[in-house]
This record gives structure tokens, C-alpha cells and sequence, in this order.
């Protein structure tokens, strides 16, 4: 993201939940926003003139908002962020799915893009490499709720090298 669209996580959070709610019903309206979010209204029209400051939305009181194409990008990124750490919490560090979007909420707007595309290479790397895969995340979720590996390395090993 470039730094003249940088935004506070704030402004991240009301982006996203704008391109989720067209996503589902074509255009946002500032009630269903406000109700999402759990913030008042005055709330809402701030945001919505910080967003439209910054060419993000199209807005103007008692209309629907829309995205911009600029507001298009910005939101596909943030729902990119929090969806990759999500995956990210759940399929490699076994971390149930609430939690992991409660997670992923707060960590999306802080995480340098690198991470995040680290990240996800490293999930597509897990779930296809033999040596690997979801065979090694499970032995990771037992080790985790157990505090112990396989009781039998070696076995485990053969498993991944007849792959």
C-alpha cells in the first residue's frame, strides 16, 4: 500500500467491513456499518469523510457508499492480510477459528506486507511439500496439546519419504 493511502487501523477496519457488506449486498449503507462495528453513527460519518478524503468511498449523506477503484484495492489488500493470518493461526499453529480471527483482526494492521506474504508461502509451502504437509501440522496441534512428539520419529519419517 502506498503511504499516501496509509490508514489508521481504524480507517482499515471500516474499509473492510464496507467492501464486505457490497460484497454480500452490492452496496453499504451506514446503519449496517455502524451495526458491524459497534460504533454510533457520528462515528461511522467521520470515517466515511476521512475515507472520502482519501478517495477510498463514494460518499455523501443519506446515500449508499460505494468503493472507489483506489477504495477497491486498499480493501481487497486488508480482507488479503487478515484472511492469510487467519489461515495462517488455524492451519499451521492449530489455533481455534474465533480466536484466530480475533487474531488475525488485530495483528493485520501491523504486520508489514513481507510477513504476510511470507506467510502465506509458507502454508502453500507446508500443505505441499512431503516432507512436510498436513501430516507434520497435525504432529504439530498433537505436540501442542500433548507436550510431546510422535511416539515414533522414525516411523513418521518413512511415512513422509514413501511419499
Amino acid at each position: 500500500m502506498k503511504k499516501e493511502t496509509r490508514l489508521s487501523a481504524s480507517l482499515e477496519d471500516y474499509l473492510e467491513v464496507i467492501a464486505l457488506i457490497i460484497k454480500e449486498k452490492k452496496v453499504a449503507r451506514a446503519k449496517e456499518i455502524a451495526a458491524r462495528l459497534k460504533v454510533s453513527r457520528a462515528s461511522v460519518t467521520e470515517a466515511f469523510r476521512a475515507l472520502a478524503k482519501k478517495n477510498l468511498i463514494n460518499y455523501a449523506p443519506y446515500e449508499v457508499i460505494t468503493l472507489t477503484d483506489k477504495g477497491k484495492i486498499v480493501s481487497e489488500d486488508i480482507i488479503l492480510r487478515h484472511h492469510a493470518l487467519k489461515e495462517f493461526f488455524i492451519k499451521v499453529l492449530d489455533v481455534d477459528e474465533k480466536i484466530a480471527d480475533i487474531g488475525a483482526c488485530r495483528i493485520e494492521h501491523a504486520a508489514p506486507r513481507e510477513i504476510i506474504d511470507k506467510m502465506i508461502h509458507f502454508v502453500q509451502f507446508l500443505e505441499k511439500c512431503p516432507r512436510g504437509g498436513t501430516d507434520w501440522i497435525d504432529s504439530f496441534s498433537t505436540f501442542c496439546s500433548k507436550g510431546k512428539v510422535s511416539d515414533n520419529c522414525q516411523s513418521c519419517i518413512s511415512k513422509c519419504l514413501e511419499k
